[in-house]
């Protein structure tokens, strides 16, 4: 078994981030700025913390007061200081691999690009620094491999990504054409899969018995305001764009109330499965966040002041998309090769807890 992965350093390097004054915000001064084009890095108090602690620059000084007007074309550049990110598995198997793509088996909790408090603990810096040990790409391959969809931090399994310009732009295609294609299908004996040229199969493990052998879960998913999460949570909503699942029961388990399923996504929303499962009232076990109906427990829309020592806000007490304890595993996926067009099946390993009696018990006797 192939793997890559370098074990992660205490802390992160930190930071930057730049911008350029538009005529719209001359004449602000550095808080108005910060506090009013910037609310979701940080509260007012937590703007004038870092103003203070000497982490803004402007045209490359470094500027304390917080009352300094800044005038248009001035660059300003928050400087965040390195911090000791969550822990995160760092090692990753090779499923498949060419010269045109690689195919990762994801570990549950390790996400796979920067964002929040993860900035270096991703399956892209991984990537990067891989491709740093090796030799300097060829002609028409990108500076280092890099992810072509995205799988959540508590799912695991096949992550695709590109070692070519070509095959970015081919896989990024494949995806968008196969969400373009859900157009409503409601009955369980549509072709939906005819026209795709990749199909993605995960294993589930959910709570309840689910009655029939298989279910088509044909329902709209949007974004809503949520606390700790800049851009709004994905949630079951009507207004939102199509997104079909197709779930199959595997293996149904009364004692302890939880069923084992198979699922089929026609479409790529963000939290999908998660979403359609709750929704139908079998949300995923162990699921922190999608409990019932598709939505959190409880919507509450008021940002918290408090700061944590960054300067940012405090980590929220409500459960958030990235917080891990559900089973889901992207087991199966099957594309056309992006280059020959050949038909390439991709299977990761599936975790103990995802597997039937059967495949279990064939386990123990090979």
């Amino acid at each position: 078994m192939k793997t890559i992965g370098i074990a992660w350093p205490e802390f992160n390097e930190g930071l930057t981030y730049n911008d350029i004054v538009s005529p719209s915000n001359s004449g602000l001064t550095l808080i108005q700025f910060y506090s009013s084009n910037h609310t979701s890095s940080a509260p007012l108090q937590g703007w004038l913390q870092r103003i203070h602690n000497g982490q803004i620059s402007m045209d490359g000084n470094t500027v304390t007061d917080p009352n300094t007007i800044i005038r248009v074309g001035s660059k300003l550049v928050y400087h965040r200081r390195p911090w000791i990110e969550p822990e995160a598995p760092f090692l990753l198997e090779v499923l498949y691999e060419d010269d045109d793509m690689i195919a990762l088996n994801k570990p549950s909790g390790l996400q796979v690009l920067p964002g929040g408090l993860f900035q270096q603990r991703t399956v892209l810096t991984q990537l990067k620094w891989h491709s740093q040990k090796n030799d300097t790409p060829a002609q028409g391959q990108i500076l280092h491999p890099a992810p072509v969809h995205r799988l959540g931090r508590g799912t695991s399994g096949v992550l695709l990504c590109a070692k070519t310009k070509h095959a970015k732009a081919c896989l990024a295609t494949y995806f968008a054409d196969g969400t373009s294609l859900v157009r409503g299908k409601s009955e369980m004996n549509s072709d939906v899969g005819v026209e795709r040229k990749i199909t993605k199969i995960y294993r589930a493990l959910v709570k309840g018995i689910i009655d029939n052998n298989e279910v088509l879960i044909d329902k709209p998913i949007g974004v809503m305001r949520y606390p700790g999460v800049a851009k709004g949570l994905y949630v079951a909503l009507s207004s939102g764009k199509p997104a079909l699942s197709k779930v199959k029961v595997l293996e149904r388990d009364v004692e302890k109330d939880r069923t084992l399923v198979q699922v089929e996504i026609h479409s790529g929303r963000p939290h999908q499965i998660r979403i359609h499962l709750s929704l139908i009232g079998y949300p995923l076990l162990g699921d922190p966040l999608y409990v019932a109906g598709g939505q959190p427990e409880c919507f509450d829309s008021e940002l918290v002041e408090d700061f944590a020592e960054d300067g940012g806000y405090q980590r929220p007490t409500k459960p958030v998309p990235g917080d891990c304890g559900y089973h889901l595993h992207a087991h199966e996926v099957i594309l056309s090769h992006p280059t020959t067009n050949e038909v390439i099946k991709i299977i990761a390993p599936l975790p103990c807890m995802l597997k039937s009696l059967e495949e279990a018990n064939q386990e123990i006797v090979t």
